[in-house]
Formats: C-alpha cells, sequence, structure tokens
C-alpha cells in the first residue's frame, strides 16, 4: 500500500497542476513574448526529462528483459498496430460528434508509445515480470521516438507534421536521451539515488506543455468549437478505447506466463502524456496542440484509475 500511496500522491500533483494550468490558459490572457518564453520553457523542460530518464535507465535491467522476443513482440504489436488501427476508425466514426481537432486528438493519441514509469510501477503491484516491463516500456518510448512521426505522416494530413516536426522529435527528445545514455555510466547511480529529480522534473515538464498549448489555443480560439456534448462523448470514446486494449491485451496474452502476461496488459493499453505531449508539441503548429492533447490528458487519467483497481485485483488473486 506504501507504493500505491507514493504514486497516487504524484499523479495528484500532477492532476492538480494540469487542472490548474488548463484554467490559466483557457482564462489569462498573455503576450505574444510571454508565449515564446514559456514554450522556449517547456522545450527546455521536456530536454531535461529525457536527458534525465537516459541517465537513469540501466541498459542492463533493459537488455535482460530485450531477450524475451515474443513478448516485446506482442507489445509492440499492440502499442503500433492494434491501437493506431483502433483509434483510427474510433476518430473517423466520431468526427461529425466531436469535431475535427478533438478525432485527431484520439488519433494521435493511438499513435503514442507506452508509458515508462506507471506502466513498471502497475506491473510491480500487481506482481509481474518487473525487468520486462522496463525493457517493454523502454523500447516502446524509443521505438515510439521514430515510429509515431512517421505514423503521424502516414495518417493525418497536417502541415505541421512534416520532416521538420520528425526532426524536432530527435532533436528535443532522442539526442537528450543518448547524451543521458552515454552520462550514464557515471551518473546513472546518482540520478537513481535521487528520482525525485526525474519525478519533479517530468511533472514540471508536463505541466509547462499544458499551460504554453492552452494559452496559445485560447489566444487562436481554438476553444470556441469545444461544448459540453463533445466533451461527453469524448470521453466515452476514450473508456471505450481502454476498455478495448485491456481486453486485447490480456485475451490475447493468455498463452503467455501469468507475469508476462501481467506485462502485456499493462504496457500495450497505455499511452503516454509525457512523450505524448512534447511530441505534439514538436509536430504540430502551436495553435493544435491544445485541442490535439485534450484526448491524451483524458486518457492518462482513465488508464491510471482503471489500472490501479486492476493491478491491486491482480496482486491479490496471486496471494
Amino acid at each position: 500500500m506504501g507504493v500505491i500511496s507514493r504514486y497516487a500522491t504524484r499523479f495528484d500533483l500532477l492532476i492538480t497542476g494540469i487542472i490548474t494550468a488548463l484554467i490559466v490558459g483557457l482564462m489569462v490572457p498573455v503576450s505574444p513574448g510571454t508565449l515564446r518564453f514559456l514554450s522556449g520553457g517547456a522545450d527546455a523542460g521536456v530536454a531535461l526529462v529525457f536527458l534525465l530518464y537516459g541517465m537513469r535507465l540501466s541498459t542492463r535491467e533493459v537488455l535482460r528483459g530485450l531477450t524475451n522476443i515474443r513478448l516485446q513482440g506482442f507489445i509492440l504489436v499492440a502499442t503500433f498496430v492494434i491501437f493506431p488501427l483502433l483509434s483510427w476508425g474510433l476518430s473517423q466514426l466520431v468526427t461529425p460528434l466531436v469535431g475535427p481537432d478533438f478525432a485527431l486528438g484520439i488519433l494521435f493519441l493511438g499513435l503514442l508509445p507506452s508509458t515508462v514509469q506507471s506502466s513498471v510501477t502497475f506491473v510491480s503491484i500487481a506482481r509481474g515480470d518487473i525487468a520486462s516491463a522496463i525493457a517493454a516500456a523502454t523500447v516502446s518510448n524509443i521505438a515510439g521516438m521514430f515510429i509515431t512521426p512517421a505514423l503521424v505522416m502516414a495518417f493525418m494530413d497536417i502541415s505541421g507534421a512534416s520532416t521538420g516536426g520528425f526532426t524536432s522529435v530527435l532533436t528535443k527528445l532522442l539526442l537528450p536521451f543518448i547524451i543521458g545514455q552515454c552520462l550514464q555510466p557515471w551518473c546513472g547511480d546518482w540520478i537513481r539515488a535521487r528520482r525525485h529529480l526525474t519525478k519533479r522534473s517530468d511533472t514540471a515538464a508536463i505541466i509547462l506543455v499544458v499551460l504554453s498549448a492552452t494559452l496559445s489555443a485560447t489566444a487562436d480560439g481554438a476553444w470556441t468549437v469545444v461544448t459540453p456534448g463533445s466533451l461527453l462523448v469524448l470521453v466515452t470514446v476514450l473508456v471505450a478505447l481502454l476498455i478495448a486494449m485491456l481486453a486485447i491485451t490480456w485475451f490475447g496474452a493468455q498463452r503467455l506466463p501469468r507475469a508476462e502476461r501481467i506485462v502485456a496488459l499493462m504496457c500495450g493499453s497505455k499511452k503516454s502524456l509525457a512523450t505524448g505531449l512534447p511530441m505534439a508539441k514538436a509536430l504540430f503548429p502551436t495553435n493544435m496542440v491544445g485541442t490535439i492533447g485534450i484526448p491524451v490528458i483524458i486518457f492518462h487519467q482513465l488508464q491510471l484509475m482503471v489500472c490501479a483497481v486492476i493491478a491491486r485485483k491482480l496482486s491479490r488473486s496471486h496471494s
């Protein structure tokens, strides 16, 4: 329960920060200079997050998990094939109900990599294979730095999703991660002993991205098309998408050992907010990031609440 309590506290802070940033972004007008400053700060915060993750992640643990090709392959297919196809189909179906921007957000959600920290934490709570979870989440995020921009360019007809956006992802996300991996032999132990650094930096970076994106969307009048009805439909669609992916990853992996099946469930059904919002910022025009990011934010909260309950039940069933 101590692990769950600490995890819940962290995400309470994250949720509170996101909600506050959304309210401020909707209500407080700012100058173009302030917007540019906040956007630059968000870029710097995101780069710092990926630098710290590169320094913190243990290459030895990741390589041990990578030897399970069947499990890793299943998760990659769930993340980058099944999830995108489902999100594409749903986005086409509900466009008249939620509008084109939210529909693009649903599609973009499906193209993202899996989460890292929440997936591993829930696998640990459910008594799954932690090493394989670390490998799966890490591989998904590293692969996602290449696959997600490629899928965006393939699935989404948006001028901002160009080769320049792909290059932006590589320079803002992958390059800091590679630098961190190069520094890991000297700094890894020190960073892992101070996990609060990555927790605080990724929380701050996400809040800054939400704030700058919302302020930009407000300045461009992007919220005038949002209605309570479209939000209700959006939440319903995201709940259905989460249930579908939980069912596919759990029953589709039933031939795997229980510990690996838990990894498939927790890693294959999630999408990363920490990676998704920075990628949206790098790939799309600033005025689109706010509305495209809303489905990612909502899905993130849904997956945390639902998977926390599932992880506790799986833990009790194994005791």
